[in-house]
């Protein structure tokens, strides 16, 4: 969307926007959205001002949008953005997803081992998820490809045990990144609704422990 010429990110702005009214109803999935905007407090000294007139811009759309279009929008950093992005109206609600619980793990392993062209019925998903824990769906999935290559390095289909392998040489994000990771829950507590139902109702049963 940004360009270097002055006045062409506003106007690559306002054509996404006309484009997406144009084929309206739709979703716009707006994707890290904190790499986009989180620099605009800044612009004026950074850039001239042009990512402040560009957020400036978004921000009357989603305000003022009268087209069905739904915005949804990931950001990996919520407190990188501005505030006056977050408030009721343009954004309604914040969902804070963590890292799968072991039954969603188990449906993860279900999936990427299928999608790879495996049966699940040769894998222990029960084992794997529970030594998994920590793991995101996207570093499941990588275990799956390694053991792929490991048993084809050894010209032997994929197991369980092969997985279980290559997850003991494997170090998870949510380890390698821990306080960073913990640094989100704990600014998701009180501030964004749990995105998974299970975590929704953990988090009921807490609040009528405390209560």
């Amino acid at each position: 969307m940004f360009a270097g010429l002055v006045g062409q990110s506003e106007g690559n702005l306002r054509s996404v926007i006309a484009t997406v009214e144009a084929i309206a109803p739709c979703v716009l999935w707006i994707d890290e959205i904190e790499k986009g905007f989180s620099g605009a407090r800044s612009s004026g000294v950074a850039d001239g001002g042009t990512a402040s007139r560009v957020f400036g811009t978004f921000l009357s759309w989603m305000q003022e949008k009268t087209a069905p279009v739904f915005v949804v929008a990931t950001a990996n950093d919520v407190t990188q953005l501005p505030p006056e992005l977050l408030r009721k109206g343009r954004f309604d609600e914040l969902f804070f997803i963590d890292l799968p619980s072991e039954e969603e793990r188990q449906a993860i392993w279900q999936l990427q081992v299928a999608k790879y062209g495996r049966s699940p019925d040769k894998f222990d998903l029960v084992a794997l998820s529970r030594a998994t824990e920590g793991f995101t769906g996207s570093e499941i999935e990588q275990l799956v490809i390694d053991a792929l290559y490991d048993a084809f390095s050894r010209r032997e289909e994929p197991t369980g045990l092969s997985a279980m392998l290559v997850l003991n040489q494997t170090v998870p994000l949510s380890k390698l990144m821990g306080e960073q990771v913990a640094g989100l829950r704990s600014w998701a507590k009180g501030r964004a609704r749990p995105a998974t139902k299970a975590a929704q109702e953990a988090s009921g049963r807490r609040i009528l422990a405390s209560a």
